[in-house]
């Protein structure tokens, strides 16, 4: 089978269950690639938090912040509200910033988040990620954004509507009314953009080499292992990874390195058309998909 026809093959799959998605498997060491639409651009959600922890960790290392600093973060207040992580406590925690950096990265804590946005806003993310090399991807605002959409306006049981209203109302041109949704106002990029990000943090040429090992592993200690991971993970490859998630979307980006010293960066952008907030067989695809693309690569 031709690379084209696999590739018409998986996007078939992926419309079968309900998917529309942006894929792009690239081997590290070669630069060959093998994708499924790379360059539709898509909001990254909590993808946003990788370049997130680039900025903070490398302002460290140029002594513009104390990793050790202390910072105050209060529970559940209106600009992180939600969970995982420190927005769940119930009481005013301190926490050193480069913790704060484990906790955004690795448990996709919210409100970790925000709390370097604070220090290291958007406007400055997106400027450091350019200072890389690094185009096609737009850091707009905070994650606190994420939780203010209308599936925070509904009752429990009826957060279908918010999911149905996600599907519906997206435009031609990608745009939304839901702001998080719009490319031209969340923040966003392509799968391609992410591939090159996660192969400067595996292959630096810009970024300082200490500070992309740091983030290798951060993601490495990825706890959210339910999309991709269970195709890329075994005795013998490690995946190191990023989840992002909002309404409809699902997205997951990563490397898996091999024994034998073979690296790729996987990234699967998706949205889905079915109004359901729990849906594992969508994220099951995702992990087939991307590992057919992984493994006609590895031929």
């Amino acid at each position: 089978m031709s690379d084209d026809a696999l590739v018409n093959e998986l996007r078939e799959e992926l419309d079968d269950g309900g998917l529309r998605g942006s894929f792009l498997v690239r081997d590290l060491r070669t630069g060959d690639e093998i994708g499924i639409d790379p360059d539709v651009e898509f909001p990254l959600a909590s993808l946003v938090k990788v370049p997130l922890a680039i900025a903070t960790l490398e302002r460290v290392r140029v002594g513009e912040l104390d990793g050790a600093e202390q910072v105050l973060v209060r529970p559940g207040a209106p600009e992180s509200p939600g969970p995982p992580g420190l927005s769940r406590f119930r009481h005013a925690a301190s926490v050193a910033v480069e913790d704060l950096v484990y906790l955004s990265t690795s448990i996709s804590d919210g409100a970790a988040a925000d709390a370097l946005f604070a220090l290291t806003p958007p406007a400055e993310v997106g400027r450091r990620l350019r200072d890389l090399g690094v185009r096609g991807i737009a850091v707009r605002h905070p994650i606190s954004d994420l939780t203010d959409t209308p599936a925070e306006r509904f009752d429990p049981d009826e957060v279908h509507l918010a999911h149905t209203l996600a599907i519906g109302a997206r435009t031609a041109g990608r745009g939304h009314p839901v702001p998080q949704l719009d490319v031209s106002r969340a923040s966003s990029g392509t799968a391609r953009a992410v591939a090159d990000l996660f192969q400067e943090l595996w292959t630096p040429t810009r970024i300082d080499p200490g500070v992309a090992a740091r983030v290798r592993d951060l993601l490495a200690h990825n706890v959210l292992r339910q999309r991709l991971a269970p195709d890329f993970t075994s005795d013998s490859s490690t995946w190191s990874s990023k989840t992002g998630t909002l309404l409809n979307l699902r997205h997951e980006a990563g490397v898996v390195r091999h024994d034998d010293g073979r690296a790729f960066a996987v990234v699967a952008l998706t949205e889905s058309r079915v109004a359901a907030s729990a849906q594992p067989e969508a994220e099951a695809l995702m992990g087939r998909v991307a590992r057919a693309l992984r493994d006609r690569l590895r031929l």
